[in-house]
């Protein structure tokens, strides 16, 4: 026996996805708390402590994102954000429990993601763009192939320790 629990794979999946879902949730609350504030000030105080440029193009584009937004904008922003918090936490909940649905789930949710990133790295290659596609192929792959041994395992017969089935042992 090799000490690690079959599911240890779909347990990774699961915290990784649950780290997703609590750090969009944090951002949601971040997004409530600027409410009040003066969130352009806060902005141009961001570009110029990171002694950024705000008439380049990045720090252009996020002045003009935040001078855009307003009380209403940040709630539904925020609510959109706990909205995705949430279905990656049901989702992280589904695959530590082992659940079919969540990794059928996962599937969708992460599949649909892959083309919009081999999309942006059309647009430009960088490490940020590779390292994200590389994750995201490697944990809907992984929980494509899960389904897919657990399925042909269940079709093999009653499990036995260590991961073999009766059909493969009586031969």
């Amino acid at each position: 026996m090799n000490g690690r629990s079959p599911n240890a794979g779909l347990r990774i999946v699961a915290l990784f996805e649950g780290a997703k879902g609590v750090l969009v949730l944090a951002a949601g609350f971040g997004l409530l708390s600027l409410i009040h504030d003066d969130v352009q000030g806060m902005a141009e105080e961001l570009v110029r402590h990171f002694h950024l440029n705000p008439a380049s193009a990045y720090p252009r584009i996020f002045l003009q994102a935040v001078a855009a937004l307003n009380s209403q904008r940040l709630w539904l922003l925020a609510v959109a954000a706990l909205l995705y918090a949430s279905l990656r936490l049901v989702e992280a909940y589904g695959l530590w429990r082992t659940q079919q649905w969540a990794k059928y789930f996962g599937v969708i949710t992460g599949g649909i993601y892959v083309p919009i990133e081999i999309y942006e790295l059309f647009q430009g290659v960088t490490w940020t763009k590779v390292l994200i596609l590389a994750v995201n192929v490697a944990v809907v792959g992984y929980l494509a192939w899960d389904i897919r041994f657990r399925k042909r395992d269940s079709k093999a017969g009653p499990e036995l320790p260590y991961g073999r089935s009766k059909a493969r042992d009586d031969s």
